[in-house]
């Protein structure tokens, strides 16, 4: 079988698994590998240190794997459609769709096991491959860009002409040659939606994401406490952010996805804040099993969840974050709780910080009760709620 023949055939068995994209590229120094370098530089990666310690094996992908000499790109759409209007009203926060349903990791991982044991099938030899979502020194979009996945998009995603930019991307690296597929050119233009919808204008130019800013990097990958300047402009987003590709032309036709694993879960896309900062550590394991949102930890996600409640600025909230502020057992919670009842004011607010700053004793925590008792006061006064500023809420 010939090399084009067999390509042809790797990339007709990835639609049949059900891929949405499948495309070839050659191991090599990626075309981004120098902008990927001053990003690291610039200390734009934040707190996600992994990528700074894996550099070498992401820029020099042929000294990682020596042994491959292709790489099958595949995309996998999660594009699933819900009524806008469901996120209106109430205390509802927002989960970036992706999250919807289950973990992407364990659906992609699946299919590219099955597409290499169909690779090693065909050959009829012995074939190297080794597989990779989302994890590993890979440098993912890279690949995607070489392989004619996408172009990158001025918000740093890879935007397909056929199905937009909500899709995950996976890779599966062979030892056989194969041919390679041509890039898709950049077809943004002038367009700079992206960059001007962005909440935490996280993007220092087109192309460029400083993800320190980045709603998505604060709700989970950050592990600490959310900057203070940055929490008003997060509205109520709890676990990642799809603004920049909610406003892209490029996903304003994206077809559904055909993925069943990806069909949203009950109350996933704009559920309740409460119950959720009600979640004990065992509560919010079950509620999120097999799901990304695991990958915030308790502490991070109802972090992100009073902040979302701050933002608000319903004084409904007022007890739930109260009963957070006396009573939970992560002082990083305790800590936005505070921020959250300063935000909101009221004489309750500050007769339940007033309550907690005696009894705080955690450091980080108190601080942030002494900030939110002298908003009550100089905010509000007693007895008047402080005006909420929801930023961008969804």
């Amino acid at each position: 079988m010939t090399a084009p023949t067999l390509a042809g055939r790797i990339k007709a068995q990835g639609l049949a698994l059900g891929f949405d994209l499948v495309g070839i590229a050659a191991v090599r120094t990626p075309r981004h590998g120098a902008a990927f370098a001053e990003w690291l530089r610039r200390e734009r990666h934040g707190e996600m240190a992994y990528l700074a310690r894996t550099a070498e094996q992401r820029l020099y992908p042929g000294r990682f794997l020596p042994w491959a000499r292709s790489i099958v790109a595949v995309a996998l759409n999660y594009n699933t459609p819900f009524a806008r209007d469901a996120a209106e009203g109430g205390l509802r926060g927002w989960i970036s769709r992706y999250a919807w349903g289950d973990d992407y990791h364990g659906v992609m991982q699946t299919k590219l096991d099955r597409l290499l044991a169909f690779v090693r099938a065909e050959v009829g030899a012995a074939v190297q491959g080794r597989v990779f979502v989302d994890a590993g020194p890979v440098l993912d979009r890279d690949i995607g860009a070489r392989a004619g996945i996408g172009w990158f998009g001025k918000n740093t995603n890879l935007l397909s002409p056929k199905i937009g930019s909500f899709f995950v991307l996976g890779e599966l690296f062979l030892s056989l040659p194969l041919p390679p597929d041509r890039p898709v050119h950049d077809r943004c233009g002038q367009c700079r939606l992206c960059l001007d919808a962005c909440p935490t204008h996280a993007f220092a130019g087109p192309h460029v994401l400083d993800a320190r800013k980045c709603i998505s990097y604060l709700t989970i990958e950050l592990k600490g406490p959310i900057p203070r300047p940055l929490r008003p402009r997060m509205g109520t987003h709890i676990f990642g952010c799809d603004v920049c590709q909610d406003v892209c032309p490029y996903n304003a036709k994206c077809r559904p996805t055909h993925e069943t694993a990806f069909e949203p879960r009950r109350d996933f896309h704009a559920p309740e804040l409460i119950p959720l900062l009600r979640l004990t550590e065992a509560g919010f394991k079950a509620r999120f099993r097999g799901s990304p949102i695991l990958r915030a930890k308790r502490r991070g996600f109802l972090r992100s969840v009073c902040v979302a409640l701050g933002n608000l600025g319903r004084v409904e909230a007022v007890p739930p974050l109260a009963e957070a502020l006396a009573g939970d057992p992560e002082p990083l919670v305790r800590a936005h709780a505070a921020w959250a009842l300063g935000r909101i004011g009221g004489r309750d607010a500050a007769a339940a910080l007033d309550g907690a700053l005696g009894r705080e004793r955690d450091a980080a925590a108190a601080e942030e009760i002494r900030l939110a008792v002298e908003a009550t006061r100089s905010v509000s006064g007693p007895g008047t709620p402080a005006r909420p500023d929801p930023g961008r809420a969804r």
